[in-house]
C-alpha cells in the first residue's frame, strides 16, 4: 500500500478551521476551546469566537488494523467530515490500535504514540478538534468482543498475574500505587500535547459506570483535578454509561455535577427493550429527552449528547434499521434534536462505520452546519422550548437577536418510514410564529429545508406563517 507522508506536528496551528460556506466557526484558528464565560451552557474559543461542536465518534478502527491503511481511512473520514462543516471527533486512546500501554502496565510505547501524533496532525490539517479518551476497559480479564468489529472491554496487563499493580478493578481505582501510575500516564501525555489546540478535551474513561468494581467516583474526582493540572488549556470530562434506566439519573448526576467535569456528556441510543419510554420512541424525542434530563440536573453546564444511535433490542449491537435508513432520517434527528433541546452542539453519532460511512450520510453534517452558520449561542443566551400540534413537534430556541425553530413531522418517525415504508409530505401547515418568538419577531424570517438544502424567504401575516410543503422537517430562522 502506498505510504502517506507523516504530517509534521510542528506545522503551524489549526489552519482551515472554517467549514463549508464559512460554517458555524469562522475564527478561533489556533485557539483553545473553553466554556464560555458569557453563557456557561456553551463553548467558545479563547479569542471569544463561538465553537458549536458538530461531529461524531470515529473511536477506533473496526476491522482493519494495518497502520497505513487505518490512517489513510481516518484521513478520508476527517476530510468528509470537515468538508461538510464538522469540527469534532472522539477517539479512544486505549484501543489496541492507539494503546501506548500495551505490553506492561506503566510502560509506554513511543512507537505506538506516533499513531496518535498522526491523528492529531490530521485533525489539525482538516480543522477538526479531538476528544481523546484515555481508557475504556471494564475488567482485568481477557474479554471477547460483544459483536464483530466491537472492542474488547478486558485489559489483563494491569492484573498482578501479568506484573500489574491490581487484582481487580476496585483495587485499580483505590490503591495509591495504581492512582500514582495513572497520574504518571496523564503527565506522559501532557508532555506531548499540553500545548496542542487541536485537542478539544481529555476524557478519563469511556462509560466508567460500567466497570466491574467500585471506587471510580472518588477516582474520577481526583483524576479530573490531575487533568486540569496537566492540561491547563484544555477541557476535562468523564463519561458514564447509556442513560436508559430511571436509576441512572441518580447514579450519573454526581459525576455530571463534579466541578472539575467541564461539560456533561450523556450517551443515549434507540433501544426498544430499554426501560425508559423515551429510548423506545421517535429518535428526535429520544435525543431531546436525554439533553433536557441532564440540563435539569446541571442547568449551568454545557451538555453534549456524546454518543447516540440505534441498537438491536436489548443488545449492544448496531441496529438493523441502519440498512433501511439510506436517507439518514435517524441521523438527522440525532444531529438536530439535541441542539434544539439546549445542548451545546449537535448529537455525536456512535456508529460511524455501520451507519454514517456505510450509507454515505456525511451531507447531514453540512445541513446542521448550515442552520447554525454565523450563530453565537453564548451571545444569544437561548431559551429552549417545545410545543406540539396534531401533526408537528416544534422545537424552539429563543435568543436575544435570533429565533430558531425546528419543525418536525410527528408522523415521519422510524416505525412509519423504515418499518412500514410510509412517509407523506406536510402540506398547508400554519404556525403561530409570534407566539414562538414571545412577541415581535427579531427580524425577517427565512425557512430552510435540510432535505433540499434550500433557503426561502417567508412573510408572516398577522403573526402567523404558512409553511411550504415539506418532508420530515424544516427550520425557521428569524433575526440574526
Amino acid at each position: 500500500m502506498k505510504r502517506r507522508t507523516v504530517l509534521s506536528l510542528a506545522a503551524g496551528g489549526l489552519a482551515g478551521l472554517a467549514c463549508r460556506r464559512g460554517g458555524p466557526q469562522e475564527s478561533g484558528a489556533g485557539a483553545f476551546i473553553r466554556v464560555s464565560p458569557r453563557d456557561s451552557r456553551y463553548f467558545e474559543a479563547h479569542d471569544g469566537s463561538p465553537f458549536i461542536p458538530i461531529g461524531l465518534n470515529i473511536a477506533f478502527p473496526r476491522f482493519d488494523y494495518e497502520e497505513e491503511s487505518v490512517l489513510e481511512k481516518l484521513e478520508e473520514r476527517f476530510r468528509k467530515l470537515s468538508s461538510n462543516g464538522g469540527n469534532l471527533v472522539r477517539i479512544w486512546m486505549g484501543h489496541p490500535f492507539y494503546d501506548v500501554e500495551h505490553e506492561f502496565s506503566g510502560k509506554y510505547d513511543s512507537i505506538k504514540l506516533r499513531r496518535i501524533d498522526r491523528a492529531v496532525a490530521l485533525a489539525r490539517r482538516y480543522g477538526i478538534r479531538l476528544t481523546l479518551c484515555f481508557e475504556h476497559f471494564r475488567t482485568l480479564r481477557e474479554e471477547p468482543p460483544e459483536f464483530p468489529g466491537a472492542p474488547s472491554f478486558g485489559n489483563p496487563i494491569h492484573h498482578v498475574s501479568r506484573g500489574g499493580p491490581a487484582k481487580n478493578m476496585t483495587e485499580f481505582f483505590t490503591l495509591p500505587k495504581c492512582r500514582e501510575r495513572f497520574r504518571r500516564k496523564i503527565e506522559w501525555f501532557a508532555r506531548r500535547y499540553r500545548d496542542e489546540p487541536a485537542v478539544f478535551a481529555w476524557e478519563l474513561w469511556h462509560e466508567i459506570s460500567e466497570v466491574r468494581g467500585d471506587g471510580w467516583q472518588e477516582w474520577t474526582t481526583e483524576m479530573l483535578g490531575e487533568l486540569h493540572r496537566a492540561f491547563p488549556h484544555h477541557l476535562a470530562t468523564q463519561s458514564v454509561g447509556r442513560f436508559d434506566m430511571y436509576r441512572k439519573r441518580y447514579l450519573y448526576g454526581p459525576i455530571w455535577k463534579m466541578p472539575g467535569n467541564d461539560f456533561a456528556q450523556v450517551h443515549r441510543y434507540l433501544d426498544t427493550a430499554a426501560e425508559l419510554e423515551a429510548c423506545r420512541g421517535p429518535v428526535d424525542g429520544m435525543a431531546a429527552d436525554a439533553v433536557r434530563a441532564v440540563l435539569g440536573i446541571v442547568p449551568g453546564k454545557p451538555v453534549v449528547l456524546a454518543e447516540t444511535g440505534a441498537l438491536e433490542a436489548g443488545r449492544n449491537a448496531p441496529s438493523k434499521l441502519y440498512d433501511l435508513d439510506l436517507a439518514g432520517a435517524m441521523l438527522h434527528d440525532m444531529l438536530f434534536a439535541p441542539f434544539f433541546a439546549g445542548s451545546a452542539g449537535s448529537g455525536q453519532a456512535g456508529h460511524w462505520y455501520f451507519y454514517v460511512d456505510k450509507n454515505n450520510l456525511w451531507a447531514h453534517f453540512a445541513r446542521f452546519a448550515e442552520i447554525v452558520r454565523g450563530l453565537n449561542p453564548a451571545a444569544e443566551g437561548f431559551t429552549p422550548g417545545m410545543t406540539e400540534t396534531e401533526r408537528l413537534r416544534i422545537y424552539c430556541l429563543r435568543g436575544r437577536r435570533t429565533l430558531l425553530a425546528w419543525v418536525r413531522d410527528k408522523q415521519a418517525d422510524w416505525r412509519a418510514e423504515l418499518i412500514d415504508g410510509r412517509i407523506t409530505p406536510v402540506r398547508s401547515a400554519v404556525l403561530d410564529i409570534a407566539a414562538l418568538a414571545g412577541g415581535a419577531l427579531p427580524g425577517p424570517v427565512r425557512i430552510y429545508d435540510p432535505w433540499k438544502d434550500r433557503w426561502t424567504h417567508a412573510s408572516p401575516a398577522g403573526g402567523r406563517l404558512e409553511l411550504p410543503e415539506f418532508l420530515r422537517s424544516v427550520v425557521l430562522r428569524a433575526g440574526g
